[in-house]
Order: C-alpha cells, then structure tokens, then sequence
C-alpha cells in the first residue's frame, strides 16, 4: 500500500474539517502533541529508574566450585 496522493490527501482533510468542524482542529492537534510529548518523557523516567535500581543492587557472590565442595563434604576425622 503506498503514500496517498495530493487529491486523497485533500479528500481526507475535507472529510476531517467536516467532522470536528475548523476550530476543534488545533485543539485535537495539541492534545495529541502533548501526548506524545508526556509519553516520551515518562519513557525516559522509565529508563533513568531501571538504570538507578540496576546501579544500586549488590553484586551477587559466585561460588567457586572449590567452596561449592567443601560445604558439601566436612571433613571428617579418624580417632584411633
């Protein structure tokens, strides 16, 4: 499907202007301007928190495979 062509384009603004009538058509245009614009900005405060949580959070401790064995079987003395 391709880009409407200069008279479509015409037919759908007239059918716009007949719709919400000439002066509703700036309003309708801002609000959705502001709507964009709240959206972005709330998409950025997204990303600024999951930074902040990310860069907070304490690093967990790896054990190493000789720790991991060495809490599974104490040792065990042999009394004679």
């Amino acid at each position: 499907m391709s880009m409407p062509s200069g008279m479509e384009l015409i037919l759908i603004f007239g059918i716009i202007v007949l719709l919400f009538g000439a002066k509703k058509i700036p309003d309708l245009a801002k609000g959705l301007g502001q709507g964009i614009k709240n959206f972005k900005k709330e998409m950025k405060n997204d990303e600024a928190e999951d930074m902040k949580t990310a860069s907070t959070e304490t690093p967990k401790k790896v054990e190493s495979d000789k720790e991991v064995a060495s809490k599974e079987a104490p040792k065990t003395t042999h009394q004679a």
